[in-house]
């Protein structure tokens, strides 16, 4: 595995159908579709933008000096390390998964140690030894691209398709007002300003990498995802080489099919109806706040006419 390894990585705002769409790529029989969120940012992230989004979400950073184990223990990958050592407290508890983080750490230094130290080498055998101690993983022995998700990494889409010249990113946008209804059932919510704050940098971050990266940069509303997954993720996998399956109309958890995408996501059912009656939780005064603040790409994504 080396520096051009095939992966695609996805990002989206919270609650804009990044865990939704990751779901829809589960069991395509040419993909290997990480199990949780990818969180592979590390605590030596610290730029202009840190102060504003966790680091568990961005793309690492690596201690100059650093051995691949300490690179290794640097990966936060939060959902994925308490599902394997602590699984009685991770909401993921009652999904079947065989899988030693201790034994792909192991993996990961012998990957390391045969390719040499990088961030692209590092993400690259990072995702190499998560399948291969992932034990009851459904293989078909068709995967060739790796799939990983981590919210508002569109904001590091840039240096991702600069550092790996054969990677695709995907940002999947959803209208502001369902996404800001939905982040408000949170334990603790984000405030309007600081939600929409972070809504609107993660559409400037997706559509600047667009216009650096066109052809490897993808942008696609969850609305589209909701109306018709098959066609509208069919389209990428076809751009990417690979074939639209039909395990890409129905969200699945290692290729069982869920009923609901909760408690991958915030975003239980998705369905064009459930998104519409979301955005209409909103109080007519939050609905216009909404509006004015992402009122730039409104006629961007066609969501002008979303909320009447």
């Amino acid at each position: 595995m080396s520096d051009d390894s095939r992966l695609l990585m996805i990002g989206a705002m919270y609650e804009n159908g990044g865990n939704t769409t990751h779901r829809f790529f589960d069991g395509h029989p040419q993909m290997f579709v990480y199990p949780f969120e990818s969180q592979l940012g590390t605590r030596l992230v610290i730029d202009e933008l840190s102060s504003f989004f966790p680091v568990k979400y961005r793309w690492p950073v690596f201690a100059l000096d650093a051995t691949p184990y300490q690179d290794y223990k640097a990966i936060i990958d939060e959902e994925c390390k308490v599902r394997a050592r602590t699984p009685a407290v991770s909401k993921f508890r009652n999904s079947p998964f065989d899988f030693s983080d201790d034994e792909r750490c192991k993996l990961y230094e012998g990957f390391i140690q045969a390719s040499g130290r990088s961030r692209a080498k590092n993400v690259n055998a990072f995702f190499r030894a998560t399948f291969d101690a992932w034990k009851d993983y459904r293989r078909t022995g068709r995967e060739s691209v790796y799939v990983g998700y981590s919210p508002i990494l569109a904001v590091d889409a840039q240096a991702i398709l600069t550092e790996l010249p054969t990677a695709h990113f995907l940002h999947i946008v959803r209208n502001p007002w369902s996404a800001y209804a939905d982040t408000k059932k949170r334990p603790v919510p984000l405030s309007l300003s600081h939600y929409l704050g972070g809504w609107t940098l993660n559409q400037y971050h997706a559509l600047l990498a667009k216009q650096k990266f066109p052809d490897r940069m993808h942008i696609i509303r969850v609305e589209d995802v909701m109306r018709d997954p098959f066609q509208t993720l069919g389209k990428l996998c076809e751009s990417l080489g690979l074939e639209a399956a039909d395990s890409l109309r129905t969200p699945s958890w290692n290729g069982t099919p869920l009923e609901e995408i909760y408690p991958w996501g915030t975003i239980r059912r998705a369905t064009p109806e459930q998104n519409l009656a979301t955005a209409r939780e909103l109080s007519a005064e939050e609905q216009a706040a909404v509006r004015d603040r992402a009122w730039q790409y409104l006629d961007v994504f066609d969501y002008k006419s979303i909320i009447a």
